[in-house]
């Protein structure tokens, strides 16, 4: 790691003893508390707590027992989830009855888990935002995701309909997050939109599949931004270059992405990876000029969505 004048990484579950040996001789961007935090499902909602930023009510679980008395507590439906790892919906368990107990607690295969209160939600929100070296911060516009099976499918930024205090309310969250953690680089805040206000579902100290819209669709994306963040460079501006824009995910099978290629407001964007059931293989971004041009697009990419 000699040649590396700053280091970062691509996922949370990062070994944290591993950042905590580099960062003894190079610089190591997001640093330890804000991977320790977000590694653990747990220690992420003690955050939220601390700093009351909404979030689901939950408890820890290592016991059936423990499983049973949370579930008295918090009441069903709920979810119980594995503490760490975990990713597009798996290592989940959604109980609807005090009979699956029994059988959610097996799934975790023993392992440490959470369970968290079910949140009616309107729709399911995203805010990405950057934090520099001298404490800048930047937000990206609030952005609508569709998920299914637990997997993201659709992005639509900015979310439509968004009241200015909704979008305020989430940034002030997130600037609280970010100063607590003493975070450098991109940091990522999953939402619920209910009746009765934002709950804070997760966050994720990253770039994120709901920001890759960002590619075509801001005058800086998150990966730019994120690279700015951790070498000490001015942020760049974070607002949108299109009235609308929107990410589709491509998810287990290529398909006909000779769509997606003749389309003028399409870009489409290929990890190489081979192909496997619920595996991300990329993403087409789509930017218009106005919400009817948009669905109209969208619409042209149905095969790469759910029905």
């Amino acid at each position: 790691m000699a040649f590396a004048d700053v280091v970062t990484y691509e996922s949370e579950n990062t070994d944290v003893e591993i950042v905590r040996e580099i960062n003894k001789d190079i610089l190591v961007y997001p640093g330890e508390k804000s991977l320790f935090t977000t590694q653990h499902r747990g220690r992420e909602k003690a955050l939220f707590d601390q700093l009351d930023i909404p979030c689901a009510p939950y408890q820890m679980v290592n016991s059936l027992s423990d499983l049973e008395k949370a579930v008295s507590e918090i009441g069903l439906p709920a979810i119980l989830k594995t503490a760490t790892e975990g990713y597009d919906g798996k290592g989940q368990f959604l109980m609807r009855s005090e009979d699956q107990i029994k059988e959610a607690f097996d799934s975790m295969n023993g392992v440490e888990s959470i369970l968290e209160g079910f949140v009616n939600f309107k729709r399911e929100l995203s805010l990405i935002a950057v934090r520099g070296i001298d404490n800048d911060h930047k937000y990206y516009p609030l952005v609508e995701n569709t998920h299914h099976g637990g997997i993201l499918r659709l992005t639509i930024a900015p979310a439509q309909n968004i009241d200015p205090e909704v979008q305020k309310t989430a940034e002030h969250y997130m600037q609280t997050l970010l100063d607590e953690m003493d975070h450098v680089g991109v940091l990522t805040i999953e939402l619920f939109e209910t009746n009765d206000g934002l709950v804070v579902n997760e966050m994720a100290p990253r770039v994120h599949n709901s920001g890759h819209w960002s590619i075509e669709g801001a005058n800086t994306s998150q990966f730019e931004n994120h690279i700015r963040a951790i070498t000490g460079m001015p942020l760049g501006d974070t607002s949108p270059t299109h009235t609308v824009s929107a990410m589709v995910n491509i998810i287990g099978k290529i398909g006909p992405t000779d769509i997606a290629l003749n389309m003028a407001n399409a870009h489409l964007h290929l990890y190489d990876k081979t192909e496997r059931d619920n595996r991300k293989l990329g993403h087409i971004n789509i930017t218009a000029n106005s919400l009817i041009e948009l669905e109209n697009s969208i619409q042209q990419l149905s095969d790469f969505l759910p029905n």
